[in-house]
């Protein structure tokens, strides 16, 4: 693990995985999680000869800093990061609310990103409800802690199969939303209640792209993914069987067979 303080004021803890290859892979987090939900995606793809790097957003895990007004700070301190690695363009990714920040991240800045992987997320702002909802639930994690709200999400998290069938994934996901610093946690979820309508910008979305999502995804439905899949001329869907909304920690080794093989075919001229 290694640190690194931005400009942003945010200090930023990451992981520097694999060879320096051509075109890194940059992976971002979902909430309300840290960075080693890319645990088995990092392994292996700097064990197959890539570059990995994967922070802890701003207020998560063990990065630290002002509180996020949008999800455009969470951008910044993408770029930022990438910037201080040395690294000028790279193929993004994200799951869930890691998902809506690689979808600002590429509409703030187009020019870095070399391919991306939108996993189990939607690109539709937040409705009136949704806004009133994701408000409150960051009230309560202010006020009663991360626990109870862990404990409530978790068999939404996962699918009921690998709830039962898959303790140590089960024990993980529990452990990382139990673990999110709630300040962090509560101006994420304040964040993405303000999020804007990425529609329109996926549209003019022209590198490579894969669409990733489980089969059993309550949060964010396959009809979700397949929305992305129409935006992005080109893009390529992949529909995990038996997953939940955490397909790659679900179907690890399915998740990165896809994952790599995308990376492999769309960019080994540039490696």
């Amino acid at each position: 693990m290694q640190t690194v303080l931005l400009p942003s004021g945010a200090r930023i803890a990451y992981d520097d995985l694999g060879p320096r290859s051509e075109v890194p892979v940059l992976l971002v987090h979902g909430h309300p999680f840290d960075r080693s939900m890319w645990g088995p995606q990092a392994e292996h793809l700097a064990r197959n000869g890539r570059r990995v790097v994967v922070p802890d957003l701003r207020g998560y895990g063990e990065s630290t800093g002002p509180a996020v007004r949008g999800l455009e700070d969470f951008a910044e301190d993408l770029v930022a990061l990438a910037d201080h690695l040395g690294i000028e363009r790279f193929a993004l990714g994200g799951l869930s609310m890691g998902g809506q920040i690689v979808m600002q991240t590429v509409r703030d800045y187009p020019e870095r990103i070399a391919a991306l992987l939108l996993a189990d997320t939607f690109a539709e702002p937040e409705t009136d409800e949704g806004k009133v909802t994701r408000n409150q639930a960051a009230d309560r994690v202010l006020a009663e802690g991360m626990t109870a709200y862990a404990d409530e999400l978790l068999p939404k998290m996962v699918s009921p199969g690998t709830f039962r069938e898959n303790p140590e994934v089960t024990v993980h996901v529990r452990k990382m939303m139990r673990h999110a610093p709630a300040t962090g946690a509560a101006a994420a979820l304040r964040a993405r209640a303000k999020r804007p309508d990425y529609r329109d910008s996926l549209k003019q979305v022209s590198v490579p792209t894969l669409v990733a999502v489980g089969s059993e995804d309550e949060f964010t439905p396959v009809a979700d993914a397949q929305l992305l899949h129409r935006l992005v001329a080109g893009s390529e869907l992949v529909v995990l069987d038996g997953a939940g909304h955490l397909p790659n920690l679900e179907r690890a080794a399915e998740f990165n067979d896809v994952f790599g093989r995308f990376l492999d075919q769309d960019h080994a001229e540039e490696r």
